[in-house]
């Protein structure tokens, strides 16, 4: 679109009407635990209530569950298959140097002024994020942050840490582990995300312009810090433990995982075939529900500001999980699989004078569709790159529950092959295999939600007919960038 269309498109769409401001909060680590999911062991009264103004997505997942990747797929609107950002040290500009954020397009064609704070894009790992998609310097706050000495042996520098500050990436293994959780008599603003919360309700007393906020939590997140008053919140004897603790029967060995992330936790076991104690399953399930509600105070603590200045009827508000987390089912903890657990989120969108109260869908979602989602919501262009954009506007939806823009969500994980899957609202189908070899040599897993929604089977042998179908849907997607 040249530039004088562009500016007379942004006049012609707000005559009457002031520009919607947007709060994007993204949470990291969080899955569907939540009350207004359904889930009676979470204590998420802020979320619940956030939920009970909009539009909750009951079947919406990540493009890849990894942080640094599922970022890049949220603000380029494309996949990671792609782009090629697959990894955490990816970064943007050297693959996609001219690539136009979510961010940066509200600022060209709205005018918005755009700002960041906390977790937004994945900083750490050898990634420095993305500053320049912003308006004002990024506020950055720890990811990895304990207030126990004994937590990191007297004070020193632990394995996360380092990673997620850019330290000694060449010595990660000679470092000590931190603690897996703490639960101190601490203030919510002891902790990065209470301070997060904090700056975020400073810049919206002081907005003086059309906003794009995005708001980034690290919590739940491991290390499982919190202050001990919401550890106090759970009885851990009530807690959902793991129903079914095996890899799913007939499953590729590609497909699986052991130990990983959690292993650079103390008292974790750090083989990847050491078995957890009942005892530390339990804890670690705690310190998951307890620094939930720890981040849903802090996320409460923003709507209660964003009300008292008088914003809320002019504010679009996303809550997006960056992907979600195994707590020991199939016998594996945290992400970074092509499972249900670790690639299903919660996704709220609040549009005032669109979305119904405490409405919900069932229309299949990706974190890709948010981007061109904003975009229509605040009458701006689709962006168009020069990224390839692979979401698709869910306003539709938005506006009626039962409308559909999409039959599938697509997702993806690499590992010695690529595992590219789609997920239909009964079926998963995952085909690995790397990316240019023969399809028939691929490996594939299917999944029946209603049949087995444990995934304890791979039904791929049992299910030929299915799988040719779901197939022939994959195969429409472009093959995935090496």
């Amino acid at each position: 679109m040249k530039p004088l269309l562009c500016c007379l498109f942004v006049v012609c769409a707000r005559l009457g009407a002031a520009p919607p401001n947007v709060l994007l909060i993204l949470v990291d680590d969080l899955k569907p635990a939540l009350g207004c999911y359904g889930d009676t062991a979470a204590k998420t009264p802020g979320i619940d209530r956030l939920a009970a103004r909009g539009m909750r997505f009951d079947l919406a997942y990540c493009n890849q569950a990894v942080c640094a990747p599922s970022r890049f797929t949220l603000m380029l609107g494309s996949r990671s298959t792609s782009t090629g950002l697959y990894g955490l040290g990816s970064r943007l500009r050297e693959k996609w140097p001219a690539a136009v954020t979510m961010p940066q397009h509200f600022a060209r064609h709205g005018g918005y002024l755009t700002q960041s704070i906390g977790k937004v894009f994945h900083i750490g790992h050898g990634n420095e994020g993305d500053p320049t998609s912003f308006s004002v310097p990024h506020f950055k706050d720890k990811v990895i942050e304990y207030l126990d000495p004994a937590s990191t042996h007297g004070g020193q520098l632990t394995r996360e840490e380092a990673l997620f500050t850019n330290q000694k990436l060449d010595q990660i293994r000679s470092l000590p582990r931190g603690a897996a959780f703490e639960a101190p008599a601490a203030a919510d603003d002891d902790y990065a995300d209470g301070r997060v919360a904090a700056e975020t309700i400073k810049r919206l007393q002081n907005v003086k312009q059309p906003f794009f906020i995005a708001a980034g939590f690290v919590r739940p997140h491991l290390p499982f810090c919190a202050p001990g008053k919401y550890w106090d919140m759970h009885d851990p004897a009530k807690l959902p433990m793991p129903a079914f603790e095996e890899l799913p029967a007939g499953s590729p060995k590609v497909a699986h995982k052991r130990g990983g992330e959690i292993a650079a936790y103390d008292p974790v076991p750090e083989r990847d075939d050491a078995v957890f104690s009942s005892d530390l399953k339990r804890r670690l399930i705690h310190g998951y529900y307890a620094a939930t509600s720890y981040v849903d105070a802090q996320i409460g603590r923003v709507i209660d500001a964003l009300d008292r200045g008088g914003l809320a009827d002019n504010t679009i508000i996303v809550l997006w999980g960056d992907h979600g987390f195994h707590l020991g089912d199939l016998g594996i903890w945290t992400k970074h699989t092509n499972y249900e657990q670790a690639n299903r989120i919660p996704l709220l969108i609040i549009a005032p004078g669109v979305t119904k109260p405490g409405s919900s869908t069932r229309q299949l979602a990706e974190s890709v569709d948010i981007f061109p989602t904003l975009a229509e919501l605040a009458a701006l262009p689709a962006p168009a790159g020069p990224q390839p954009v692979d979401g698709v506007s869910l306003v539709p939806v938005l506006k009626d529950p039962a409308a559909r823009v999409r039959d599938h969500a697509y997702h993806c994980f690499p590992k010695q092959k690529m595992g590219r899957a789609i997920r239909t609202e009964r079926h998963r189908l995952v085909e690995w295999k790397k990316p240019g070899a023969r399809p028939e040599n691929a490996e594939i897993e299917l999944y029946d939600y209603v049949a087995d929604p444990r995934e304890t089977k791979n039904l791929a042998a049992e299910q030929p007919e299915a799988v040719k179908q779901l197939r022939a849907i994959l195969n429409k997607h472009p093959e995935a960038k090496p």
